[in-house]
């Protein structure tokens, strides 16, 4: 009789013990998934350009952000096409970004919402000081693209391009295409397949022509010794930045909060301010734009107006 009844108490410790231990493990996966989720919502991931992160615009603006919200944010710079792609696939709460039609592209699929302009600057034309394409002082894009064919044929000059679907690539697509011209395969034009930094400096050793942001360019020049601005001031060469946010509803496990209040901070008087300020060799590198309606709209965001209302009523969480 002892052995069986003490068999049977063993029996029942043995069961507790280990209703208790599933217990501790779920109390202790609950507790894990939890904290999972705070760290994750204060983090914001954040996919743009290699211009905003090379030129020094992002590394200056987010310690203003995270010292007033205490929130973290992880940079992937790549080409404007590679940061859509990332967020295509859910991996990024946010895109800063400057190709207007991905943007539409990216928003119309479903995967992007509240698309508003923050900032513009411009593209321009460099090339080799000696000029053999006879650009310098044009103020049409187009012309210089096609005299810089004319004369790559010829041997005289090559072109680097980005080649990497970025919002720079894409518009040197647009010239090109306007021109009824395809550079693509022919001895005089490089595919570099690279960031802005790298195509400029490529550029520089082999005293070619390319196309950059005038911000890179800025940050750049110091180092670009056999380089100069040839080609400035075409109403194409504009070049506004967007923010668009992931959409919450396809991507329901991105720190939404957190990329709704980054971009609300960026289009904010304070932010609008700072990115004002952020300047190289006494230039101001980025301007403004998300208050100012009218000009907005002119670079390609018809409803500026109502995204702003729209970003203005929000309170994300702090």
């Amino acid at each position: 009789m002892y052995t069986i009844k003490h068999n049977g108490n063993m029996k029942i410790v043995s069961e507790t013990l280990a209703v208790f231990l599933v217990l501790v493990v779920v109390i202790v996966s609950v507790f894990a998934y939890e904290w999972h989720i705070c760290s994750q919502k204060s983090i914001i991931a954040l996919a743009t350009t290699t211009s905003t992160y090379d030129s020094g615009l992002l590394e200056y603006l987010m310690p203003y952000f995270q010292e007033k919200y205490g929130i973290a944010v992880h940079i992937i710079s790549v080409g404007t096409g590679q940061a859509i792609e990332i967020a295509r696939r859910g991996d990024v709460d946010l895109v800063l970004v400057h190709s207007t039609q991905l943007e539409l592209e990216f928003v119309n699929s479903g995967c992007g919402v509240h698309r508003i302009g923050v900032m513009y600057n411009d593209f321009v034309i460099i090339g080799p000081a000696n000029d053999p394409a006879g650009i310098s002082g044009l103020k049409n894009a187009t012309e210089a693209f096609r005299r810089i064919a004319e004369e790559g044929a010829k041997n005289n000059a090559k072109f680097i391009s980005r080649a990497d679907k970025s919002g720079t690539h894409m518009l040197e697509l647009s010239i090109w295409k306007k021109l009824n011209l395809r550079p693509l395969n022919k001895t005089w034009y490089v595919e570099a397949g690279s960031g802005m930094g790298a195509v400029l400096r490529m550029a520089n050793e082999m005293n070619a022509y390319t196309l950059t942001d005038r911000a890179t360019w800025l940050s750049f020049k110091n180092q670009l010794t056999n380089l100069r601005v040839l080609v400035e001031d075409d109403v194409v060469l504009l070049n506004p930045y967007a923010i668009i946010l992931v959409n919450p509803e396809k991507y329901p496990k991105r720190n939404y909060e957190g990329a709704l209040m980054l971009a609300k901070w960026m289009i904010s008087e304070e932010g609008q301010n700072l990115i004002a300020s952020f300047k190289k060799w006494g230039e101001t590198l980025f301007k403004p734009m998300a208050r100012n309606i009218e000009l907005a709209q002119l670079l390609g965001f018809p409803e500026q107006e109502k995204e702003l209302a729209w970003y203005d009523m929000q309170e994300p969480w702090v």
